[in-house]
Order: structure tokens, then sequence, then C-alpha cells
């Protein structure tokens, strides 16, 4: 089984649930408030490890209670987390969720993510090996991001970028990645699939939300379905998928087999509230029915 090394954002996050998004001025009474470990970066990182993956993960927290708290939950779901960095005088990241009929809205203050620095990438990718999965997102400062793909790559590693939030500035990077995982909205922004096979990339997953995902190479595409359920919260979805994804192909399992693992694990994770705590463990999926 090869490493995979997730590099990207650790989030504590403040979710409730509202009838409605409010208008400006407006107070609505909520429910179901709860604090629960996030992060793209981190919610990748748990996934990879539950669902079978050897997961290491980079990035900051902050000195504070929060960043205890998310460490130790990575900690319990199996992730190695010595590359963690503590940053002092900076609290940890949080993210806002209102979860409105099963769809989430979210506001993010990136704190300790901010500080994600080359050096922090450097010492993870000391532990790397070629063959090794590179599995990065966009919560952390672009340069930094894009810095660990070059490096990624020049160590011989199998680059995986999920780029989100969607920003332009990661596109004079995008020579260093081999898959990119956006949604429908994210590749849009990022020009559509077809210029980022132009530009280089080997394979285009798109994620479709309930209609499935896609997978695009220059060689064609193929869309795939997603089992049918009823959402509760769609909060790390996405960040399942990933995990699931990266999980099976560091198994060797072919790209196909791994998507479509990595597709149950967030419908299964969507029938659930919250971010780490709704993804389910390899064994869940595996007896699914």
């Amino acid at each position: 089984m090869k490493k995979v090394i997730i590099v990207g954002s650790l989030n504590t996050d403040l979710v409730i649930n509202a009838p409605y998004a409010p208008q400006g001025g407006e107070t609505l009474m909520g429910s179901g408030f709860m604090i629960n470990p996030g992060g793209k970066g981190a919610n990748q990182a748990c996934a990879t490890a539950k669902l079978g993956g050897m997961a290491y993960m980079c990035g900051c927290v902050g000195n504070d209670s929060f960043g205890n708290e998310l460490i130790d939950n990575l900690k319990n779901a199996g992730v190695n987390t010595d590359f963690i960095r503590r940053v002092e005088n900076t609290p940890t990241g949080v993210a806002v969720i209102v979860v409105t009929q099963g769809e989430n809205r979210i506001i993010i203050d990136s704190g300790a993510n901010g500080f994600l620095s080359e050096g922090d990438i450097d010492r993870v990718l000391e532990i790397a090996e070629a063959g090794d999965i590179y599995l990065t997102q966009l919560e952390n400062p672009i340069d930094v991001i894009g810095y660990g793909l070059k490096r990624a790559k020049e160590k011989g590693l199998f680059t995986v970028l999920n780029p989100a939030p969607a920003n332009k500035d990661i596109l004079k990077y995008i020579e260093y990645v081999d898959i990119i995982t956006p949604n429908e909205t994210e590749s849009e922004i990022l020009g559509g699939k077809e210029a980022l096979l132009n530009a280089g990339i080997e394979t285009v997953i798109t994620t479709l939300g309930s209609r499935g995902f896609e997978i695009a190479t220059q060689g064609g595409k193929k869309t795939y379905p997603c089992i049918k359920i009823t959402p509760v919260d769609t909060t790390a979805a996405g960040d399942t998928a990933c995990g699931g994804l990266c999980a099976k192909l560091s198994m060797g399992e072919s790209l196909e087999s791994a998507m479509k693992y990595g597709s149950l694990a967030a419908s299964i994770a969507c029938t659930r509230q919250g971010a780490q705590m709704s993804i389910p463990t390899k064994e869940e999926v595996e007896n699914y029915k």
C-alpha cells in the first residue's frame, strides 16, 4: 500500500440548521447546533484513513483547544498527525455552516491555515517515495499549494487536486496535477474540463451531486450514477469521495473502481450530519446494502 499525503486545511465547524437562509437584518430560530472537526484537508485525511488508506496530514492549527481537538480526532481516525504544525498567537481555522433543507452555506475564517509554508511541505515530503499519492485542495495560500504540487511531482508522487474553493490562480500550477476533482461549478470557474485536459491533466473527475460523477480523459468521457439517498447534510461529501478515491488508488485499484468506492462513501456521508463525523468506515461502505 502506498502512502497518501494530504496537504490542506484544518477547521473547526460550527454548524446550525435553519429553515432557510436569513435575509439581511433577519434573525431566525435554528436548531441542532454542533461543533464538529472539519476543514477540507482534515476531512480528506480522515476519509482516507477511515476508508482504509495510510494517511499523513500536513497543515497548521492554532495553539488552542480547537487545534487540540482537531489533532485528537484525526489521530482517533488513524491519521498520522506528525506534520501538523501549531502556530502561536493565531486561532485555528473556523467554518460557520448553516444547513438549510440538506444543503450547506459556509463562511470560513482561515486562521492558522493561512500560515502553511513551503517548509511544512518540504518536511512532509521527506517521508514520501515515488508512487505515493499527494492530495491537496485550495483553502490554504495558493502559491504554497502550487509549490507542493510541483515538489510532489519532482519526487515522483501521483498528484490529486480537489480545486475547492475554486481559484483561477491555481491554473499556473496545473501541469503538476495528474487528477483534478472539481464539482460542476468549480469546473466552470476553471474553464471547463476540455480546457483542463488540454492544459495537460490526464484525468478530470467531475462530481455531479445526485447524478453521480464523470470521468474524462483525452480518450473520452463516461458518466457513472450514484446511489439514491435522501440527503441530510452534504458537508464533506466531496471530501469523502476524494478520500475514498485516494485510499483505493493507494491499494492499486483502478481509477473507475476507486472512484465508485469514493462515490458510495460520499453518498452514505450525505445521510448523516456533520463533516468528519459523517464519514463512514471501510466496513460500513463494504457492507452497505
